[in-house]
């Protein structure tokens, strides 16, 4: 499917965190430990905010990670305290701009890895319940920005925990209703620029991979030689499709059917359940 960082800190340059790494997110667009494929390389996306900007900046590219020219200038130039990565493996989509995440509606950036099962049968229904207002704003043809859309329409903007739960049973609902055994399976990031929002789910109850790193002030105690811990802040959390590097002790996994909530360093798991839109 695909692979995705997500990091909030004090801000470091993009290049620390998608070139830098031993396990780092270019490296897993050719050689994806955990995920569905082994190769990403149908295109790759970086959302950040900078202080003063009312808007995220997006970066979005067709070329794969391992050789776009553009995202290793743009790496080594930009530094920010909230960023958003990703390297798409489509899943049948073509493979366009407006088809690479994150997708970004005013301050929102959001990216997800995963599909919506059975989504052909199921997008007229899906498009139409979008809010007609957010309607024009969606440019590309993935399951991914549908979804979106959904949740903003379910007010992603006041509760994304319940707007997110909505959309996903929304789509339960209409897969059902066309014969979709497991219509979804999820690893979605959103954020407004300030929280942090990681949902792990699927309708199997089988979903992909997703990890958070363990405190930052306790691993710099454990190993006190190591120069990367040091130059993070103590509140740095990252989510990640797999595993940055192999220090041990370093990641931790998000168990299914939970929401990471990231909120100034802090972090809390949510037990995370589908509604029905209706209520």
């Amino acid at each position: 499917m695909c692979r995705w960082l997500a990091y909030t800190g004090s801000p470091v340059l993009i290049d620390d965190l998608i070139y830098k790494p031993t396990n780092s997110l270019v490296v897993q667009s050719l050689h994806s430990r955990l995920g569905a494929e082994a190769t990403n390389g149908d295109g790759v996306g970086v959302g950040w905010y900078t202080e003063g900007s009312p808007t995220p900046g997006v970066f979005r590219s067709i070329e794969p990670a391992w050789s776009d020219r553009n995202l290793r200038e743009l790496a080594e130039h930009v530094r920010s305290g909230m960023v958003l990565a990703h390297i798409r493996a489509t899943s049948g989509s073509a493979v366009q701009q407006t088809n690479c995440h994150p997708f970004r509606h005013g301050r929102w950036l959001w990216m997800h890895n995963g599909l919506l099962a059975g989504f052909s049968a199921m997008k007229r229904d899906l498009v139409l319940a979008v809010d007609p207002d957010l309607f024009p704003f969606i440019e590309g043809s993935t399951d991914s920005e549908v979804l979106f859309y959904l949740a903003l329409t379910f007010g992603l903007e006041d509760d994304p925990p319940a707007a997110v739960a909505r959309a996903v049973g929304l789509v339960e609902e209409v897969g059902r209703a066309h014969g979709v055994a497991f219509p979804v399976q999820m690893t979605v990031c959103t954020t407004d620029g300030q929280r942090l929002w990681a949902f792990r789910y699927s309708t199997e109850g089988q979903s992909r991979s997703l990890f958070h790193n363990a405190d930052v002030a306790v691993l710099k105690e454990q190993y006190p030689e190591n120069p990367v811990l040091h130059d993070l802040s103590d509140e740095t959390r990252i989510v990640v499709s797999e595993p940055l590097g192999d220090l041990k002790g370093a990641w931790h996994e998000v168990p299914e059917s939970t929401c990471l909530l990231i909120d100034a360093g802090r972090e809390e798991l949510i037990p995370f359940e589908p509604r029905s839109p209706a209520h």
